[in-house]
């Protein structure tokens, strides 16, 4: 992934140049990491640009600043405005989105409410997370050393920046040793979460997921598998689940915005069923890129369309409801 280095970034309700999107060195976020965001995705569809469930990236957002006890001047429709907007104004047709909310330059003790409440939107090009490969090869991983924090230290339910210092240590750690990631156990021993991705194990033709009590974030990827499985007749428990159980696993997955299905093919160097994609990790996959892509009609809604331009909509839509 390389930046792009120009464009336009929104800042406070202004779309400024790439070069000039920049805070003071004193600001709060950077010395308490004081700072909620999100990450989302658009994408390219035979329909237009359209962003993956947009609405529910930004209500996350706000539900983040609202456990960080910061206020911003806009509502969900006005995030979504202002998104949109940034990535006609860049022209993109497919793009990572990272919104974030942040404490900015007036004082640096450590009580945040003196300094101003600012938000950023930037856009770049990001392709396959963890490799195109790795989409049906899949990737080795390692039960980290470092655990997810604990349910009264910091908030997991909350995007935030502080707890992305714990990620980094889980990645890091990951790629010092060999391996493309981690998995965090809990502060009780049980599996968490990935370094920024939500996991499944497959057992018997069964989907278990860590449940938000093991210390995850409520990953929207995560939400539209758990849907998108049993919308298929699989059933799907959200669970406390130990660590020996990835090991006894027949498929394990991740799931995540950047990640999005990324099936696992080892786990401390044992082999996860067949040391590749999964069958049941193939179809969650194929029914996953199917709507992300517009192959399939957009039956949730999860698809918020960039560019209103009514020819180029029409045109394609009348193929993907033939399919559908």
């Amino acid at each position: 992934m390389a930046f792009p280095g120009t464009g336009k970034i929104w800042m406070n309700g202004k779309l400024v140049e790439w070069k000039d999107a920049t805070i003071h060195v004193a600001s709060h976020v950077i010395h308490y990491g004081s700072g909620v965001f999100e990450g989302a995705r658009c994408y390219a569809t035979p329909r237009g640009s359209a962003c993956f469930r947009l609405d529910a990236h930004m209500r996350r957002l706000q539900h983040s600043m609202k456990i960080y006890r910061m206020e911003y001047p806009l509502d969900l429709s006005g995030w979504i405005d202002a998104v949109t907007t940034t990535i006609r104004t860049n022209q993109m047709k497919a793009c990572y989105i990272r919104p974030i909310v942040y404490r900015g330059y007036e004082t640096l003790g450590v009580n945040p409410f003196t300094c101003p409440v600012d938000a950023a939107i930037i856009l770049w090009e990001w392709g396959t997370y963890l490799g195109q490969e790795a989409l049906e090869l899949g990737v080795d991983v390692k039960v980290a050393t470092w655990s997810r924090v604990a349910p009264n230290t910091l908030p997991a339910m909350a995007k935030s920046s502080a707890n992305y210092a714990n990620s980094g240590l889980i990645k890091m750690e990951a790629i010092t040793d060999g391996y493309a990631e981690g998995i965090a156990l809990d502060v009780y021993g049980n599996v968490s979460e990935g370094s920024g991705q939500n996991l499944f194990i497959v057992r018997d033709g069964e989907l278990y997921t860590p449940a938000l009590g093991s210390s995850i974030l409520g990953g929207i990827t995560r939400d539209s598998i758990i849907r998108l499985a049993r919308e298929h007749e699989l059933k799907v428990t959200e669970t406390t689940i130990p660590r020996e159980a990835l090991y006894l696993a027949d498929e394990v997955f991740f799931v995540g915005t950047a990640a999005e299905v990324t099936p696992i093919r080892s786990i401390d160097k044992i082999e996860v069923g067949g040391g590749r994609r999964g069958p049941i990790t193939e179809r969650l996959q194929r029914a996953f890129f199917d709507v992300i892509n517009g192959e399939v009609p957009d039956r949730h809604g999860w698809l918020t369309y960039v560019y209103q331009d009514e020819a180029l909509r029409r045109a394609p839509q009348s193929a993907v409801e033939a399919r559908g």
